[in-house]
């Protein structure tokens, strides 16, 4: 009984479809060296949804094309007896309609004509029987040169490939035959496993690339996971690089709770993170609830620290405020009693006590939490009707924003809203919260999710929009403020009036009392 093989595919001119933007949620698939085929086909699960297509890059142009299952058989192959033996008509003289040697060859892809050695690729119901021929194979391919024509060659008709996924060697095989590299986010990760197996840098760079492209920090943590897998350096540079820059974002990400310890431990003792230690701990305290439920353990304190293992001490707590680390590690049940104590003193007393964890600040936000001051008198009675208070300022150096100290009043609750604007008014950061004030003419802090990085010699606006009753208010204010950094350094911020409705607060008067910041 005949049976059915796949075609070869003419000319390839498909339809392309490059601009799918869902190409930037591009997730990798996992364990590909392993053979691992279920964690290989967790690739890209955000991706696809929109057309079976597959990104096709040739030496002259990229389109997409239909992936292999679309494409309708047109040749025949004969029982085991002659299975070698073309009696298609339609194959005689094939050789006349192929003008040159990339045509011909690419005819012979994925074709039984004068195949002489076959593929069992896969496992289970995906295994594939892909026929292909030695010659092409080691042209292309030192190992597959090894595997045909050295001292150990094979002698055998078959070779069995469990650990290959068959969309991905036949990308391989493509690109062997016609140099076109055929790939999409469904065989990217399986592709370069692949290309790396059979020692073909052309193709494995081209799925690199691929990746670098839709790399972003949704991806970026189960990215780097696979850089690191495949031993792929610049890519995973690359990954922390995204991270680097985007860390809340990418520890916000889904995917982040999926990676592995080590990579975890990785990003952990970078100095370039872009985040509050308070917001870290979440993060890693989110991975290590994921943890005990893939190892089917409790969710407690103890089995999360099992888990973090050295992570946990990757963490710099001292750099957390009080409140921060009141409110949360503290409470977590993951540090020791002894821990927490020790913590705690840390923060209150001096000297300070030796402690088991980093207190050197990370590059990109150095020191403890620093505050400016530009008032120097507080009066009473500063009202609000709905229209924000607003200033402008400027510093000599870079700095992160982390939030404002405004003033209140007696045993009064205020709704807060705050803002920080560019020269352009573009906001770049926002957050809005209730506080209750204790009464006396002291300010309370307001603080935005993130820390927000100013640069040098810009001028940039904060305003606070309260609702609530009259409220302290600052006087003799200053235009230009010093503040003394640790270590030595100083910051020099300028204060400037916001033009239009700020209601009423300027250099001289108002709200606004305190920046809060990092250096």
């Amino acid at each position: 009984m005949d049976k059915e093989v796949n075609p070869p595919i003419a000319n390839n001119v498909i339809r392309a479809n490059e601009d799918d933007s869902s190409t930037n949620k591009l997730v990798p698939a996992a364990n590909a060296c392993l053979g691992n085929q279920q964690g290989i086909r967790q690739v890209a699960s955000s991706i696809h949804n929109k057309d079976d297509w597959e990104v096709v890059v040739s030496p002259n142009r990229t389109y997409a094309s239909p992936t292999s299952a679309s494409v309708s058989s047109q040749f025949h192959q004969s029982d085991a007896t002659d299975e070698h033996h073309i009696k298609s008509a339609e194959n005689y003289n094939w050789q006349s309609t192929k003008t040159t040697v990339k045509e011909r060859f690419s005819y012979m892809f994925n074709n039984e004509i004068l195949a002489d050695i076959h593929f069992i690729v896969g496992r289970g119901e995906s295994q594939e029987r892909i026929p292909a021929h030695k010659f092409v194979l080691s042209v292309g391919s030192a190992v597959f040169d090894a595997m045909f024509n050295g001292t150990l060659a094979t002698t055998v008709n078959e070779i069995e490939l469990p650990d290959v996924e068959p969309a991905a060697f036949l990308s391989l095989l493509r690109f062997l035959y016609s140099d076109e590299v055929q790939i999409g986010p469904e065989t990217v990760m399986t592709t370069l496993y692949t290309a790396k197996k059979y020692a073909v840098p052309a193709l494995e760079k081209a799925c690199v690339e691929f990746l670098e492209r839709n790399l972003c920090s949704e991806n970026a943590f189960l990215l780097l996971t696979q850089a690191r897998l495949f031993d792929e350096p610049q890519l995973a540079d690359l990954c922390l690089e995204t991270i680097d820059k985007n860390t809340t974002e990418a520890f916000a990400a889904d995917g982040f709770t999926d990676i592995d310890l080590s990579t975890l431990i990785v990003v952990l003792g970078r100095d370039t993170l872009r985040i509050r230690e308070a917001k870290l701990f979440q993060a890693i305290q989110r991975w290590a609830e994921a943890e005990c439920l893939r190892q089917h353990i409790p969710v407690s304190g103890e089995n999360q620290r099992g888990a973090l293992g050295r992570a946990l001490f990757l963490v710099r707590f001292p750099l957390m405020t009080v409140e921060e680390f009141a409110c949360g590690a503290a409470q977590s049940g993951i540090l020791t009693d002894r821990e927490t104590v020790q913590l705690f003193l840390y923060f209150t007393v001096n000297p300070k006590p030796s402690i088991s964890f980093l207190d050197i600040p990370r590059s990109c936000m150095t020191g403890k939490e620093l505050t400016v001051s530009r008032f120097s008198q507080v009066e009473s009675r500063w009202g609000y009707s709905g229209t924000s208070d607003r200033i402008r300022f400027n510093t000599d150096k870079r700095i992160f924003v982390a939030g404002l100290g405004l003033y209140g009043s007696i045993q009064a609750e205020y709704d807060v809203a705050l803002q920080l604007q560019t020269p352009s008014g573009s906001i770049l950061a926002s957050n809005h919260s209730h506080i209750l004030c204790d009464g006396s003419s002291c300010t309370f802090r307001v603080m935005f999710k993130n820390a927000i990085e100013i640069q040098p010699h810009v001028n940039y606006t904060v305003s606070a929009t309260l609702q609530g009753p009259d409220s302290h208010y600052g006087t003799k204010g200053q235009r230009r403020v010093v503040v003394d950094c640790p270590g030595g350094g100083k910051i020099t911020f300028q204060f400037l009036y916001a033009a239009g409705h700020n209601n009423g607060t300027s250099v001289e008067d108002g709200q606004i009392p305190e920046i809060i910041f990092y250096t």
